[in-house]
């Protein structure tokens, strides 16, 4: 037994350079995509934002059907028709991912009148905008409900098929802010670091899961009416992210099998900088960058 633990320990520092190694040489050659078109795609929040640029850039790459879930049938209705023109078949279906019974309802009628959804992407969020003590509660709750545990009763309604089939996958369309919290977004940082640990621990789950994987995509701020009026100090050395970039490099990930992607790739020195310096240092480079006030400007959607 002793030689057994001595192998495998000797083993060890092997395979981390190995898969190191191999990651590297991976970024370097082309990849090889998935090929999308046998899959049925369900998009929730799909109606605008980066939903509807999702829905565009699945339908692009050759998705066979395409689902939309969101809670405005007019925006619904008009991505539908957009996709439906561009030849893709497209339904809709107006839900409300933090109502755990209407989630189960709706996941049935897909079923029922679709078929089986292989591709599923949890991209529906809502954000509150305001300190603490500024917050109204039912406003606190409406983010988490929707932003941490619709993830939880969609991936429950639609994962056990795909693990029959052997065939799935479970996108999260995160934010950087689940791994550096700025002031004025409480809600939504405090909701989307528990829906990270809630895929960090679902991709390990799915680890003996032959055939059904999972993409969590964290990009920095993008483009839309959600964070309409938040402002950074340095737009030109840190642009926010096009919608669409965001929609094409997250496609491009479930293609690649990706389970983590940072948007933009400055965000890892993010994530380093966290790790060794000390609080007193990242308080001053949230000062200095502007995340520090950038939600006082915050309107939202409107």
């Amino acid at each position: 037994m002793i030689w057994k633990w001595l192998g495998a320990l000797l083993l060890f520092p092997v395979q981390m350079v190995y898969l190191v190694v191999k990651a590297a040489v991976c970024a370097v050659l082309p990849p090889k995509l998935r090929d999308l078109s046998g899959e049925s795609v369900l998009i929730t929040g799909g109606g605008r934002g980066i939903g509807r640029h999702l829905a565009r850039e699945f339908a692009r790459r050759g998705a066979r059907k395409i689902i939309l879930w969101g809670r405005t049938e007019k925006c619904l209705k008009e991505t539908t028709e957009e996709i439906r023109m561009m030849g893709t078949e497209c339904h809709y279906f107006i839900c409300d991912v933090g109502n755990r019974e209407e989630v189960y309802r709706q996941a049935k009628a897909v079923r029922e009148k679709v078929g089986d959804i292989t591709i599923l992407v949890n991209n529906a969020a809502v954000v509150h905008g305001k300190s603490l003590m500024d917050s109204d509660d039912d406003a606190l709750l409406k983010s988490q409900h929707i932003n941490t545990l619709g993830q939880f009763w969609t991936t429950k309604a639609f994962l056990p098929r795909m693990l029959e089939l052997q065939n799935g996958h479970i996108v999260c369309l995160n934010s950087v802010l689940a791994l550096s919290a700025i002031p004025g977004a409480i809600d939504y940082c405090t909701s989307k670091a528990s829906s990270f640990a809630f895929m960090e621990s679902l991709t390990l789950g799915l680890l003996d899961c032959p055939g059904v994987n999972a993409t969590t995509v964290l990009p920095f701020h993008t483009s839309t009416e959600m964070f309409q009026g938040m402002r950074i100090r340095f737009p030109n050395l840190f642009p926010p992210l096009k919608p669409e970039t965001v929609a094409r490099r997250t496609v491009e990930a479930v293609q690649m099998n990706q389970a983590f992607l940072l948007l933009p790739w400055t965000m890892h020195v993010l994530v380093i900088l966290k790790s060794i310096l000390p609080q007193a240092a990242l308080e001053e480079i949230h000062k200095f960058s502007g995340s520090y006030t950038c939600m006082n400007t915050f309107k939202g959607r409107t």
